[in-house]
């Protein structure tokens, strides 16, 4: 196969760790700049264009977009999907994943088990939308952070107070949670890759922060899940449609519940923790995924099967 890695750093570990998977499996692989990438779009011949190139012959693409550049990224993606090379997770699944509002109406919507949540842009009553949520502490959020930038722990119902102020004086969308004590700082980061998970850690915070974020000075180690919480993160990664992401969870007094579905989830952290080669996985997805493609083509079209065109093993 030839296979495209949208990524706008060829020297992260996580990119760095497929671009090898995949050329040990014999798969010839380049890695792109997504901001670099330009496109002719046209009704006959959409294509793509880098660095004065037009990029043709590709099987699939693996999307590593960053928050930062999901609507750029994601427009590339879509490029990609109308030459129909094969994307690991979909442009549309990525864009509905990256809304943390959405996602969570998507998720509360098939019974997903939430923390309690309350959304605002210009509340009357600041006292009744914390009410809402059990009253402080509680934690506040702007839906465009990550990585634990832009989340808050407001301690007291004074200082939520304060916090949703500042916040709408920036003219910004607010969504604020219930705080799980309980979870004492960590959650449950599980990696998905088509229907199971493949691998799961628990994510301690550095002493005295309630975010668990590796970036920021949390610890991971290995977790043992309940059934529940396989199928949950399962559940979870089908209805965002995506076909490998980190559902991240916190296991409260009321079961676990999800806080996120990262569909560009870090390879590091869990490869390191878990000593599993996650990226051979979603090579092999790919790999899987493209077969059955190919032979349901060839079953509908009645045709006597013929060899995939791949460059190397695949």
């Amino acid at each position: 196969m030839k296979i495209a890695i949208l990524s706008r750093n060829p020297k992260l570990y996580s990119t760095t760790r497929l671009v090898e998977a995949a050329t040990a499996r014999g798969h010839e692989v380049r890695v792109l700049d997504v901001l670099r990438c330009y496109m002719n779009i046209t009704s006959y011949n959409p294509s793509i264009h880098y660095r004065g190139e037009a990029l043709t012959g590709f099987d699939a693409v693996i999307p590593r977009i960053g928050a930062s550049v999901t609507f750029y990224g994601t427009a590339v993606l879509r490029q990609f999907e109308m030459m129909n090379v094969y994307p690991l997770n979909e442009s549309v699944a990525i864009s509905r994943s990256r809304d943390k509002l959405r996602s969570i109406q998507l998720l509360a919507r098939k019974g997903i088990g939430l923390p309690v949540t309350g959304f605002a842009h210009n509340p009357d009553d600041i006292a009744d939308l914390i009410a809402q949520v059990g009253g402080a502490p509680l934690v506040i959020k702007l839906l465009q952070g990550t990585q634990g930038i832009g989340v808050v722990l407001a301690e007291t119902h004074n200082a939520a107070e304060s916090v949703i102020q500042a916040f709408m004086g920036l003219n910004a969308n607010i969504m604020i949670q219930e705080f799980i004590k309980e979870a004492d700082g960590s959650d449950i980061r599980c990696f998905v890759v088509g229907d199971k998970v493949v691998a799961a850690m628990k994510r301690q915070g550095a002493p005295g922060e309630f975010r668990s974020n590796l970036h920021r000075g949390g610890t991971a180690t290995l977790v043992r899940l309940s059934p529940e919480e396989r199928s949950t993160a399962v559940r979870a990664a089908k209805i965002m449609g995506l076909n490998v992401c980190g559902v991240d969870m916190l296991r409260s007094n009321h079961g676990s519940v999800v806080m996120e579905v990262n569909s560009s989830p870090g390879l590091r952290g869990i490869e390191d923790v878990c000593g599993k080669d996650i990226a051979g996985m979603m090579i092999e997805f790919i790999e899987c995924r493209l077969k059955s493609l190919q032979t349901a083509k060839q079953d509908s079209s009645g045709q006597t099967p013929t060899r995939t065109r791949t460059r190397g093993k695949g």
